[in-house]
């Protein structure tokens, strides 16, 4: 499980994963990793620079306007793709994951059958429609749900994905308190990269959350 301290660990480990994946025949359509703000250290002037506004409509939102999951081989995908990024002891069918194990790190809860995890997906497409991709082009939209460069993509139980659902960390963060600055990190990584907004209590939350994670600079 990555920790608050092992920012940058666990982004050298992610791209690591994503290489191995290409050698067991897999195309994982990734790109270099761009300087994110929790690897540059840099992740409250990151969030300082987000827009403020109230969440937007639902009208219009669907889950197949988020184009999801991109084929990376034969008979495999982005999800095999995270599955084998945070797993350990990853058993593979050509590039298909078939087995392997996996903590869940907002719960802690272990995993040992592929099919018992979710891939959650750390900005919720809902809460993007409602902070600036309900104007994307589907194709944009698609790129979001299937990013595995920034934090966005991640193996969790399926309780706690269900748990969290659509909403902001102002409304559900995870269980696990220790993952706490690693998930708001994420958040902002996200949310800065593809320039999405964040309400007046989402940024409240992420700063409370981000007090005292020894590895975020301050502005």
């Amino acid at each position: 499980m990555r920790t608050s301290s092992g920012v940058r660990a666990g982004l050298t480990a992610a791209l690591t994963a994503v290489l191995a994946l290409g050698a067991a025949g897999c195309d994982p359509a990734v790109t270099e990793p761009d300087a994110s703000p929790s690897a540059a250290g840099n992740v409250n002037q990151q969030l300082g620079q987000l827009t403020v506004a109230t969440a937007g409509s639902m009208k219009g939102y669907s889950r197949t306007r988020f184009p999801h999951w991109r084929d990376t081989g034969k008979n495999c995908d982005v999800r095999d793709s995270v599955l084998q990024k945070d797993g350990e002891g990853i058993k593979l069918s050509g590039c298909n994951v078939v087995g392997g194990r996996w903590e869940s790190v907002y719960d802690g809860v272990e995993l040992t059958d592929p099919s018992d995890v979710d891939i959650d997906h750390t900005v919720p497409l809902a809460n993007a429609w409602r902070s600036g991709a309900d104007e994307w082009e589907d194709s944009k939209r698609g790129d979001f749900a299937n990013d595995l460069t920034r934090p966005q993509l991640i193996a969790v139980s399926a309780r706690s994905n269900r748990a969290k659902g659509d909403q902001d960390p102002s409304q559900w963060k995870p269980a696990n308190r220790s993952y706490w600055c690693q998930y708001a990190a994420d958040w902002v990584t996200v949310k800065h990269y593809w320039r999405l907004t964040v309400t007046t209590a989402e940024k409240a939350a992420l700063t409370d959350m981000l007090e005292g994670c020894t590895w975020a600079s301050k502005p």
